[in-house]
């Protein structure tokens, strides 16, 4: 991970500022504050509320922290997050769907643990206010500071955002940097070598330059989840609603669509059957029932 860590870090040096002719570097102070409610099965402090989640505010105010990040569960089924930057705001809510942690998937990739991610986002994000703001917050909450307290000056995984279908997908892979031998350097370099000097240079320092020639290659690692944008408040935890997702079902009303289709298939199979019982009643078809004789009978007609 070394040619990584040296690419950010040339890239780095553009964060400064000129005070009275010294460059001060720009700091990234960003702490979040992770909390859950009642209804996850991690053993953490969680919230007692569901309602009065300003509280949020006071507890990120005290733990120094200026975003939050808050899993609401709900009827042990479905799993809201709330993302927020305290005290101002804005606020946004979203559905978390299809989560698969890294031991369900058992990729084979692996990341050191402490390491800083690569944050990259889809351009997609640039086309709607709404996207352009969840871009900034989720740069403000999974974004890691350089040189934060527990991690490790190594950058080894990207965390992808990718929108489609009105949802962000969100993906972990591993930077991995294998070495390559001399013949295939040379089939590289020599079709690097038909095309533009532009295109040449670019494959040039994919193949991994002059001091050793490495390819990089991304192997996802986990975890993957799918979040769905609901709601976007004005304020942390308050105010009016900025923008408000008009696609979104929520999945109470999914299960309450699939029980009445259960309950209308049961209600037809009941009228159906009262129906046939009618039938044979009155053609004395039932058992335990006596079929009334007609007038025109052998029965009656020679009694």
């Amino acid at each position: 991970m070394a040619a990584v860590y040296k690419t950010l870090s040339r890239t780095s040096k553009k964060d400064t500022t000129m005070t009275n002719g010294i460059p001060i570097k720009k700091k990234n102070k960003q702490r979040v504050l992770i909390l859950s409610s009642r209804g996850i099965t991690r053993k953490d402090a969680k919230l007692d509320t569901k309602t009065k989640l300003c509280q949020l505010n006071e507890l990120a105010d005290l733990y120094n922290c200026n975003n939050v990040l808050f899993f609401e569960a709900r009827k042990g089924k479905d799993l809201y997050i709330w993302m927020s930057k305290a005290p101002n705001g804005p606020t946004v809510k979203c559905h978390l769907q299809n989560l698969h942690t890294t031991s369900e998937l058992h990729f084979p990739g692996n990341c050191l643990r402490g390491s800083r991610p690569i944050l990259s986002f889809d351009a997609t994000f640039t086309t709607s206010p709404h996207l352009t703001l969840l871009k900034e917050l989720l740069t403000h909450i999974f974004g890691v500071p350089k040189g934060a307290r527990k991690t490790k000056p190594f950058v080894d995984h990207i965390m992808g955002f990718t929108v489609a279908d009105g949802k962000i997908w969100i993906r972990c892979f591993e930077i991995r940097e294998t070495a390559v031998s001399k013949a295939e350097a040379r089939g590289q370099l020599a079709t690097a070598a038909e095309k533009d000097e532009a295109e040449r240079e670019t494959a040039k320092s994919v193949v991994g330059g002059e001091k050793g020639d490495t390819k990089i290659s991304l192997i996802e690692i986990g975890p993957r989840f799918i979040l769905t944008p609901i709601v976007v408040l004005e304020s942390s935890f308050g105010g009016p609603v900025i923008y408000e997702n008009k696609e979104f079902v929520s999945p109470n009303q999914i299960r309450s669509e699939l029980r009445m289709a259960k309950a209308g298939r049961y209600n037809q199979r009941s009228e159906q059957r009262i129906e046939r019982r009618a039938k044979k009643g009155d053609l004395g078809l039932r058992t335990g029932k006596e079929r009334p004789y007609g007038e025109l009978e052998d029965r009656v007609l020679f009694a």
